[in-house]
C-alpha cells in the first residue's frame, strides 16, 4: 500500500490538475493520476469563454495562461454557400463584465501551465503511466488500484474525483450509467497552419454548412499565421482509418487556396450527449466528461467542466477541513447535473444543429435572422455573450 492523501485524482486534463491545484493551495494533500507518460498533446478544447477566467485568477493561473496564449473579442458566423458573413464581438460586455474577451490557449498548454504552479506544493503529487484500474471504499476513505510499470499498486485516500474523460475508468467501476446518445457524425479536429486572418475569417468563425460546416478558431499567434483549430464533422460509418485520405479533397472546397497550408496534427473523435445519473457515490466524485459529455460546438463541454472544478475543489476543501458538511458533495452533484441536463447540453445541441445540420432552407433563414441582429442590436450581443454565465453554479459555502 502506497502513502496516503486526503484526495486522489485520476485524470491529468484541465479538470482533474486545476481541481488538484485547488485543493493543494487550499492545503489538502493530493495524489493526482495519469494513465499515460505525460500530457497529452492531440487536438483537444482551446477556447475558454469569458465567464470561466475569473476561476483561473482565483487558482492562480491566469497570467501565465494568458501569456502561453491569447486574448481575443471577434466572433464570426459565415455561410458558406452565400459567403454571407456576420460579425460581433465581446467589446459589447466591456463595463459589464472584468474581463470582456476569451482566451485561446490548447487545452494541453494550460494542463502544462497549471502543473508547474501545483509543483510548488510538496503535499501535492502526480502519478504517471498509472491506469485506474478498480476502487472500493467504506465511511473510511477509498482504495484504488492501478496498473503501473511497476505492476498493480493501491493508493488509498479520504476522497477520489474521477475526471478521466468521457470513457472513465472511474464512472465505470462505480457501476453508473452514462445516459444519453452518441451522435451518428464523427468529429474531426485538425491542427493546421494556414492564413485564415488574410482571407478574412474571424479569430473564431462558425462556417454553417449541411456538408462544410466548420469550426475554426485560433490558438496561438506564432510562425506567421500562427497555428489554428479546424474542426468539421463526417459520416461515423465512414472508416476512421480513413480520415487523412479523405481530408484533402473536403478542405479543398473549403479553402480559398492550398497554399500556405500545412497540417500540424488531428484527431478524430465521436461525439455524445450524455449524463452520468449521478456525480457522487459515497467517497467517490465525478467531475468535466466523466460525469458530462457534450458535442464540442460552441466550447461549452470546457466550460461546464471548468465550472464543475471551481465548485467542487472548494467545497470539498471545505468539507476535509470541518468547514462544511458533507451534503454540500450532494448539492454539487445536484446542481451540476442539473445545469448540464438543461443549459449546457440543449445549447450544445442547438449549435451543432445550426452549425453543421443546415439542410432546411426556411430554418436557417430564421437562425440567420436572429444572427443578423447581431450586428446592429447591442442587447442583443450581450445577452448571447452572457449565456456561458448561467452554466456557472454560485460557491456552495459562501467563501467566494
Amino acid at each position: 500500500m502506497s502513502e496516503r492523501a486526503s484526495v486522489l485524482v485520476v485524470g491529468v486534463g484541465p479538470v482533474g490538475v486545476l481541481n488538484a491545484l485547488g485543493l493543494a493551495r487550499a492545503g489538502v494533500p493530493v495524489t493526482l493520476f495519469e494513465r499515460g507518460p505525460g500530457v497529452v498533446q492531440s487536438p483537444r478544447a482551446a477556447v475558454y469563454h469569458w465567464s470561466v477566467l475569473d476561476g483561473l485568477e482565483r487558482l492562480g493561473v491566469y497570467d501565465k495562461a494568458v501569456n502561453k496564449g491569447f486574448l481575443k473579442q471577434d466572433y464570426e458566423y459565415r455561410v458558406f454557400k452565400t459567403g454571407e458573413q456576420i460579425r460581433f464581438g465581446l467589446q459589447s460586455l466591456e463595463g459589464i463584465v472584468k474581463r470582456p474577451y476569451n482566451l485561446h490557449l490548447g487545452q494541453n498548454r494550460l494542463v502544462e501551465v497549471a502543473l508547474e504552479e501545483l509543483a510548488a506544493f510538496d503535499h501535492a503529487v502526480v502519478r504517471w503511466e498509472h491506469e485506474f484500474v478498480d476502487l472500493d471504499q467504506d465511511d473510511d476513505g477509498v482504495r484504488a488500484t492501478f496498473t503501473t510499470p511497476e505492476g498493480t499498486l493501491t493508493y488509498a485516500g479520504d476522497w477520489l474525483i474521477g475526471a478521466d474523460g468521457a470513457r472513465s475508468q472511474v464512472r465505470t467501476a462505480l457501476g453508473i450509467e452514462f445516459e444519453g446518445i452518441t451522435w451518428p457524425e464523427r468529429f474531426v479536429a485538425t491542427n493546421v497552419r494556414y492564413p485564415f486572418q488574410e482571407h478574412g475569417f474571424g479569430q473564431t468563425t462558425f462556417l454553417i454548412d449541411d456538408v462544410y460546416g466548420a469550426v475554426i478558431a485560433k490558438l496561438d499567434t506564432t510562425g506567421g499565421p500562427g497555428m489554428w483549430r479546424y474542426t468539421y464533422c463526417e459520416d461515423a460509418s465512414l472508416p476512421e482509418e480513413g480520415v487523412l485520405d479523405r481530408m484533402p479533397d473536403f478542405l479543398r472546397a473549403v479553402l480559398p487556396t492550398q497554399e500556405g497550408f500545412e497540417l500540424v496534427a488531428h484527431a478524430p473523435y465521436r461525439m455524445h450527449q450524455r449524463s452520468a445519473t449521478r456525480y457522487r457515490d459515497g467517497r467517490v466524485l465525478l467531475a468535466g466528461d466523466a460525469a458530462h459529455a457534450t458535442n464540442p460546438t460552441g466550447g461549452l463541454g470546457l466550460t461546464g467542466g471548468m465550472f464543475d472544478t471551481y465548485v467542487l475543489q472548494e467545497a470539498l476543501a471545505a468539507v476535509i477541513h470541518g468547514q462544511a458538511d458533507e451534503a454540500v458533495l450532494d448539492q454539487y452533484a445536484a446542481e451540476r447535473r442539473r445545469i448540464f441536463l438543461e443549459v449546457a447540453s440543449p445549447a450544445a445541441s442547438n449549435n451543432k444543429r445550426l452549425i453543421y445540420h443546415s439542410s432546411d432552407p426556411d430554418q436557417l433563414e430564421r437562425d440567420l435572422q436572429g444572427l443578423r441582429r447581431l450586428e446592429t442590436d447591442e442587447d442583443a450581443v450581450v445577452e448571447r455573450l452572457m449565456f456561458t454565465k448561467s452554466m456557472e453554479s454560485k460557491s456552495l459555502i459562501g467563501a467566494w
